[in-house]
């Protein structure tokens, strides 16, 4: 049986569980990204884990190889554990080990099979049901199609962009689930708190028509050779211009002109923005899922 070792020190996450985050950097974009991100913070002596970081962990099979990783750092209610691919034994000995660490799981997001297992047995064991909140889907680009040129550019996110941004992103979850054509999720799946961190790190962008920004775009940094575009925003008012596609298409050049992979993920119920992406090139590759456990 397999079993899950967990801890909140993100450097020995990535010591006990690199050989799964590179194996495919693509389906452990998001695990890897916040993994690094907090051990950089932790070379700090002074940092401690932040109450939102509950558990990083690693699974390992009866030979004591890792074969897969998941984390609990979502900041919002319901702290969905996201989950990476692993055998099916270990996705079910994850829900039961939360299960008998007491832990009030409401919601698992992640990488298809694996999410599924986990909130299925967890619904089992809790009495829920699992219901579908968000169908997502990495794509990855791998060649930028030309794009239209929108009036402005495209420049990085600043301190006064931060009152804006935030708002924008408060804004994010309602406007993707009525343009997806499905009621409100939870609020808090993007947490507009990070702005300033964002804008401080240099990975919030926006786009700029006669000194007013009319969109934003996160590009994280990399993590195993693989960057993601994230948080692809513009307001209603802005909106049918090309500046979305103008943006990333950018972003996306630039990175992959690095030398790293580049991917995002796409809401499966929204033809516009998938749309967007597949014009500049973004093709398919993983299915994942947010699931919510439901109490009848």
């Amino acid at each position: 049986m397999a079993r899950w070792s967990f801890t909140r020190d993100p450097v020995a996450f990535l010591d006990a569980a690199g050989g799964v985050l590179s194996a495919d950097p693509l389906v452990a974009t998001v695990v890897a990204t916040v993994a690094e991100r907090y051990a950089a913070r932790a070379a700090d002596p002074a940092w401690t884990p932040p109450d939102e970081l509950r558990w990083f962990a690693t699974a390992f099979d009866a030979s004591g190889a890792a074969v897969g990783a998941a984390m609990r750092t979502h900041p919002s209610p319901p702290h969905p554990p996201f989950v990476l691919p692993c055998p099916e034994e270990a996705a079910v000995a994850l829900a039961r080990t939360l299960h008998d660490r007491g832990e009030e799981v409401g919601g698992v997001n992640g990488a298809a099979p694996a999410v599924s297992v986990v909130a299925e047995e967890l619904a089992r064991l809790g009495g829920a049901r699992v219901v579908e909140d968000m169908a997502t889907r990495i794509f990855e680009v791998t060649d930028v199609a030309p794009m239209a040129s929108p009036p402005g550019h495209l420049r990085r996110a600043r301190p006064d962009d931060v009152a804006v941004c935030s708002d924008w992103f408060d804004r994010f979850d309602a406007e993707a689930d009525a343009q997806a054509g499905r009621e409100p999720g939870p609020a808090g799946r993007v947490d507009s708190r990070r702005v300033p961190e964002r804008v401080a790190a240099g990975t919030l962008w926006v786009w700029e028509v006669d000194s007013e920004p009319v969109h934003a775009s996160v590009l994280e940094p990399p993590a195993y050779g693989m960057s993601r575009v994230a948080l692809v925003y513009t307001p209603p008012e802005h909106r049918g211009h090309g500046y979305a596609a103008r943006a990333v298409a950018e972003l996306a050049a630039a990175r992959l002109g690095e030398g790293s992979r580049v991917c995002l993920f796409a809401d499966r119920d929204n033809p516009v923005s998938t749309g967007v992406y597949e014009r500049i090139g973004f093709r398919a590759a993983v299915d994942t899922a947010d699931l919510l456990l439901v109490q009848d």
